[in-house]
């Protein structure tokens, strides 16, 4: 289907995109044009993955877990409960690096999905700002 593309495949699976400069991501297109939403192919999404693990071995990761509070709602929970979160989601073209990485709770993270964060504050302002869930 136009407009569509595989995050699982290689760049050359999408029906209509591009490209973006020599990197392995691809700017998708929707039916009216372009979205704006960068993907990642597979290759990039397993080695950020990767980085991903490597980070949550860090001391950094573990002094985020002990201070025990969730990015999102804010509320204390105990590090066990504790999920990493990237801000811009690796997904949508983010990195594994400490200044995207935040502690969320399981429940906040699973609510924001694959959302960037101007997204995620828009739906929470849409909700009133004392809600978070899905679009």
């Amino acid at each position: 289907m136009a407009g569509e593309c595989s995050l699982w495949g290689s760049p050359s699976s999408c029906f209509r995109g591009q490209l973006v400069g020599k990197s392995p991501r691809i700017q998708v297109h929707g039916p009216s044009g372009p979205a704006g939403t960068e993907w990642v192919c597979e290759e990039e999404l397993r080695r950020e993955r990767q980085r991903a693990r490597e980070l949550r071995q860090s001391a950094w990761w573990r002094r985020k877990l002990a201070k025990g509070v969730c990015h999102y709602c804010r509320r204390k929970f105990p590090p066990g409960e504790l999920t990493m979160d990237h801000l811009v989601p690796i997904v949508r073209g983010g990195r594994s690096t400490k200044s995207n990485c935040v502690v969320c709770c399981k429940e906040c993270n699973t609510k924001k999905q694959s959302l960037l964060p101007l997204e995620w504050e828009e739906y929470l302002q849409r909700l009133g700002g004392d809600e978070a869930g899905p679009p």
